[in-house]
C-alpha cells in the first residue's frame, strides 16, 4: 500500500526533498500577525478509509491547492488546513472483520492518506493538522453539547429508527434498499430505542435568515431552504366521534377543508397504539388483527421508502371516525405509511380532490371525493385531482364560497380561530437531530443519568470522557451501544448530588465532529495542549464558574478566530450542500449566541464552491462492481517522470470545475506532452545565448492577455481555461527564445498547477533561488490587453479543438454561433 519509491522517475524520496524545501522556509504557514490581508481556504476534510485517496478527493483538493497558491502568491496570508474525520462506522466494522482496534486503524489510514496528499504536492498548513478521534479534540466537541444541554437544546427521547438484526445497529434511511439493509441484505425492522435529539428546529428561521449574509450560489441557497422546508398554513383540530380525544394537524390549505373526507393516521401515531388497547362500550374495533399485520409490515420500510410518490398506496381503516369541524360531516380514520411521523403531527386530513397522492388512496379504497376548488375549465375529478389550487374559485364551502384561494386562506384563518378550532403555524420539513449512535467507534455523549436526579451533564473539569480502551466491542442483540458491555467505564458519581450514577453509553454522530472543525484549525495548536492539573484546580475552586470563563479558556484568542473567521471560501461536494452544511451552520449560530464565537461574524462562511464529479471512462460513476475506478497513485506510475504534476493537470484541463467530467485517458496523455514541452523549451533557452532572446515578446498583447487571463480564470476557479491560455501561449512561443523575465513568469503562472516541475525548472534558471513559491505572481499592463480581437480556444471532452480569432467585444450568443458554425467543431460534435 503506497507510492512505491522503487518506480523510476520521480519517486517518494525526490518528492520529499522538495516537500523539505518548502516546509524549512515555512511558505505555507498560515501567520495570524502578518500584515496581509488573509483569505481562508478550507476544502472539506476526508474520511480516512483504507482504501486511500480517489480521484474525487484528488480533484477537489487540487482546485483548492491551486487557488490557495494563487492567493498566496498573489500576496495574501493563506490559511488552507488539513485534518480528518476518522469516527464512523466503516473503521469500526473493518477493525471488527480484522480483530484490530480502530484507533490502530485509523492511525494506519491517515497517515497514509498524509503521504498521499504530500505525493500531490497539495499545500496545506500541516502545523495546523487536527483529527476528530484525539481527546484533546473531541473535548470540545463534547464541551459544545454540554452547552447546548444547559441551554435546552438537548434532550431524550424514544424514537423509531431503521434497525438491521444481522449487523445489529440502526440504519439512516439512505442505508436500507427495498427493505434490506444495504451491507448485508437482512430484512430490517423498526425499532424504537431512546435517543439524544438536539433542537436544531429552533434555529430553522434563522438558517434560512442568514443565507442572505453569505454569497452561497443560489444552488446551494435553494437546497438549504428546501431541506429546512418551511411553510405557512393553520392548525386545525378534529373530534374523534366517542373519544374524548382530540386530533391536531397541520394544513397548508386550510381553504380546503369542506373538501376534507377522510384522516390519515402515521402507523406511529400515538392514537394507533391506544387502538389496540382501547377499550370504550361505544367503541369495537372489528379488525385488530388487520392493524396489527399493516403495522408489522411498515416495520420492515424506511421512511423513504414509505414516501415514494410513485409506489402503491397501502392503508388500513382504524375502525375511528373524526369530525369535520366546518360541517359536522363524520369523515373515517385510516391509517398508511405514507404519513410519517417525524413531520408535522403525525396525521393529515385528505382533500383527495386537489391531491393527487390522497386521490389514489380515495379511489384504491372507495372513498369520497368532493370538489371545493373548481378551474375556469370542465375538469373531470372521476379522472385526476385537480392540484392547480392557487388558481380557479371556492366551491362547496358556504361562508368562502367564490372566493379566490389566495383571499380565501387569510379568511380562513381568521374563521378557525374565532372559532376556537384552529389557529396560523408555521411548519418546517426539518425534524430535531436524532444525535444518538449505538456504535464504539464515536466520541462518548458527556451525560450521567442518575436515580435521584435524572440526566446530568459531566462537570466540564472533567472533559473529555474518553472511549474505553478495549479488545472487544462487536455490537449487541439489544439494540443499545457495545458501551454497555463496560461496567466499569459505566459505572461513575452524579455530578450534582455525588450518588451513584451510569454514564450514557451511545456516541455521536459523524456530523459532531464535523461541525466545527473549521473553527479547530484556527487555533489547533491549543488543542494540542491541555490545561496543567494545578491549573485546572484552581479554576474550579469556585462554584459559582459562569460558562463564559471556560469559554476564555478555550476561546482565550479570540483576536485569532477575528483573524481568520469567516471562511472566505469553502469547497465541497454538491452531497453536503444539505446536511452538514445546515449542522455546521447551526452549531456556529449557537456558538455565537453564547458568546463562544467573535460577534461580528454571525454566519461561518461567506462563499461556497461546490465542485464537479468525474466519472468513470464509461461515462458512468465510478463503482469497484464496475471495474471503472480510477486510482490517483495508478495514474501516476504510469509516467517515469512528473506524474504528479501530469494528473494534477490533466484534473484541472479535464474540464469546468463545477462540471461533470469522464475520465479520458489521451487527455492525459495531451497534458504530458504539454510539461516535455516546456522542460524542453526551458533546456533549449538555457543553451542560448542571452542576446538571441527575443526581448519584445514582454510587451505584446499576447502576453499580457495570458497573464491577464490567467489570473482572472483561477480567481473565479476556471481552471480548465487557464491552462488552456497557457498551453496556447507555449505554442505560440515555439520557435522563439523570451527574455528570462518572460520564462519565469510563465513558470510561476504555471505552478500552481504543477508545483513539482515548476520548481524544478525554476532551479535550472535560478540555481541559486530557494524556491518558486517565494516569487510574486506577475501583474499585466492595462494598457497592453487591449485589442480589437480576442482568440476564442474551443474545448470538447478537455481538449482543445479550435482557436478562433473573434471581436473583443462579441456577445455570447454570436460567439456559439460562429463556434458552432465551424466545419471542424460540427464534425467533433455529430
Amino acid at each position: 500500500m503506497g507510492y512505491q519509491q522503487e518506480e523510476n522517475g520521480q519517486n517518494f524520496k525526490e518528492i520529499e526533498k522538495t516537500w523539505k524545501i518548502w516546509d524549512e522556509e515555512g511558505i505555507y504557514l498560515a501567520q495570524e500577525n502578518s500584515d496581509k490581508q488573509k483569505i481562508y481556504v478550507l476544502v472539506e476534510f476526508p474520511y480516512p478509509s483504507g482504501s486511500g485517496l480517489h480521484v474525487g478527493h484528488a480533484f477537489s483538493f487540487t482546485g483548492a491547492d491551486v487557488y490557495a497558491r494563487f492567493k498566496r502568491m498573489a500576496g495574501y496570508e493563506v490559511l488552507f488546513p488539513m485534518g480528518w474525520d476518522a469516527f464512523g462506522l466503516p473503521t469500526e466494522n473493518y477493525a471488527i472483520k480484522k480483530k484490530k482496534n480502530p484507533r490502530i486503524i485509523t492511525k494506519e489510514n491517515t497517515e497514509f492518506f498524509k503521504k498521499q496528499m504530500k505525493i500531490l504536492g497539495f499545500s496545506f498548513d500541516w502545523s495546523r493538522e487536527i483529527n476528530t478521534t484525539d481527546p484533546k479534540y473531541y473535548k470540545w466537541t463534547q464541551w459544545i453539547f454540554v452547552q447546548l444541554f444547559k441551554k435546552g437544546l438537548a434532550y431524550k427521547k424514544e424514537m423509531p429508527i431503521n434497525w438491521c438484526p444481522s449487523c445489529k445497529i440502526g440504519l439512516a434511511n439512505e442505508e436500507v434498499v427495498d427493505g434490506k439493509c444495504e451491507r448485508c441484505g437482512a430484512e430490517v425492522n423498526r425499532r424504537s430505542l431512546s435517543q439524544w435529539i438536539v433542537k436544531i428546529t429552533d434555529y430553522a428561521d434563522r438558517l434560512i435568515n442568514g443565507l442572505e449574509q453569505t454569497k452561497f450560489i443560489e444552488k446551494v441557497k435553494t437546497a438549504q431552504i428546501n431541506w429546512i422546508g418551511k411553510s405557512e398554513g393553520a392548525e386545525v383540530i378534529f373530534k374523534i366521534k366517542g373519544l374524548n380525544q382530540d386530533l391536531r394537524i397541520f394544513t397548508t390549505r386550510p381553504d380546503t377543508l369542506w373538501g376534507a373526507t377522510f384522516m390519515v393516521l402515521a402507523p406511529e401515531h400515538p392514537l394507533v397504539a391506544s387502538l389496540l388497547k382501547i377499550k370504550n362500550k361505544n367503541i369495537k374495533i372489528k379488525n385488530i388483527d388487520e392493524i396489527k399485520n399493516y403495522l408489522e409490515k411498515t416495520k420492515k420500510k424506511s421512511d423513504m421508502e414509505r414516501t415514494e410518490l410513485n409506489k402503491e398506496k397501502t392503508g388500513v381503516f382504524s375502525g375511528l371516525f373524526a369530525v369535520n369541524p366546518t360541517n359536522n360531516e363524520r369523515i373515517p380514520i385510516w391509517i398508511s405509511d405514507f404519513v410519517l411521523a417525524s413531520y408535522g403531527t403525525g396525521a393529515i386530513m385528505a382533500v383527495p380532490a386537489h391531491d393527487q397522492r390522497d386521490w389514489e388512496f380515495a379511489k384504491k379504497f372507495g372513498l369520497k371525493i368532493i370538489p371545493v376548488i373548481v378551474p375556469g375549465n370542465e375538469w373531470d375529478f372521476d379522472q385526476a385531482a385537480y392540484t392547480d389550487v392557487d388558481n380557479g374559485k371556492i366551491v362547496n364551502s358556504p361562508p368562502i364560497n367564490g372566493l379566490t384561494p389566495a383571499k380565501a386562506f387569510d379568511y380562513m384563518i381568521e374563521w378557525l380561530t374565532n372559532k376556537k378550532i384552529g389557529k396560523k403555524m408555521q411548519n418546517y420539513h426539518l425534524r430535531d437531530w436524532i444525535f444518538s449512535r449505538q456504535h464504539y467507534w464515536g466520541e462518548p455523549i458527556p451525560m450521567v443519568y442518575c436515580k435521584k436526579c435524572g440526566w446530568q451533564p459531566v462537570n466540564e473539569k472533567d472533559l473529555p470522557i474518553e472511549l474505553p480502551r478495549v479488545e472487544h466491542y462487536e455490537p449487541t442483540d439489544t439494540g443499545e451501544s457495545p458501551l454497555v458491555k463496560m461496567e466499569k467505564w459505566i459505572k461513575t458519581t452524579c455530578p450534582k448530588c455525588d450518588g451513584p450514577a451510569e454514564r450514557e453509553t451511545d456516541t455521536m454522530p459523524n456530523w459532531a465532529g464535523s461541525d466545527w472543525y473549521f473553527l479547530a484549525y484556527c487555533f489547533a495548536d491549543k488543542l494540542k495542549t491541555d490545561l496543567d492539573e494545578k491549573s485546572k484546580l484552581k479554576l474550579f475552586r469556585n462554584l459559582k464558574f459562569k460558562i463564559r470563563n471556560f469559554q476564555n479558556i478555550f476561546f482565550k484568542n479570540k483576536n485569532i478566530l477575528s483573524h481568520w473567521l469567516p471562511v472566505d471560501v469553502y469547497i465541497g461536494g454538491d452531497e453536503h450542500n444539505t446536511l452538514h452544511l445546515l449542522y455546521s451552520r447551526f452549531i456556529y449560530q449557537f456558538l455565537w449566541d453564547i458568546n463562544a464565537v467573535p460577534k461580528e461574524y454571525p454566519e461561518p462562511y461567506i462563499k461556497r464552491v461546490s465542485h464537479g464529479v468525474i466519472l468513470g471512462p464509461d461515462s458512468q460513476r465510478m463503482s469497484k462492481s464496475k471495474n471503472n475506478v480510477i486510482i490517483p497513485e495508478e495514474v501516476i506510475k504510469k509516467f517515469n517522470r512528473h506524474g504528479p504534476d501530469i494528473l494534477r493537470l490533466y484534473l484541472m484541463f479535464i474540464g469546468p470545475f463545477d462540471g461533470t467530467m469522464a475520465w479520458n485517458d489521451n487527455a492525459l496523455m495531451g497534458v504530458k506532452k504539454f510539461l516535455d514541452k516546456i522542460e524542453s523549451y526551458v533546456n533549449d533557452w538555457l543553451k542560448e545565448k542571452d542576446e538571441n532572446k527575443d526581448l519584445k515578446i514582454s510587451k505584446t498583447p499576447l502576453w499580457h492577455q495570458t497573464i491577464q487571463k490567467v489570473t482572472r480564470d483561477i480567481d473565479q476557479m476556471k481552471f480548465n481555461t487557464a491552462v488552456a491560455c497557457l498551453m496556447s501561449f507555449i505554442n505560440e512561443i515555439r520557435i522563439k527564445m523570451v527574455s528570462k523575465e518572460v520564462l519565469e513568469k510563465f513558470l510561476i503562472l504555471l505552478s500552481p498547477f504543477a508545483p513539482f516541475f515548476s520548481e524544478e525548472q525554476w532551479q535550472k534558471i535560478n540555481p541559486k533561488a530557494v524556491s518558486i513559491f517565494k516569487e510574486f505572481w506577475p501583474s499585466f499592463d492595462p494598457q497592453l490587453i487591449k485589442t480589437e480581437k480576442k482568440e476564442i480556444i474551443v474545448q470538447i471532452n478537455g481538449k482543445v479543438r479550435a482557436k478562433i480569432m473573434v471581436s473583443a467585444d462579441i456577445s455570447q450568443p454570436e460567439m456559439e454561433r460562429i463556434v458552432l458554425g465551424e466545419e471542424k467543431i460540427k464534425k467533433q460534435i455529430n
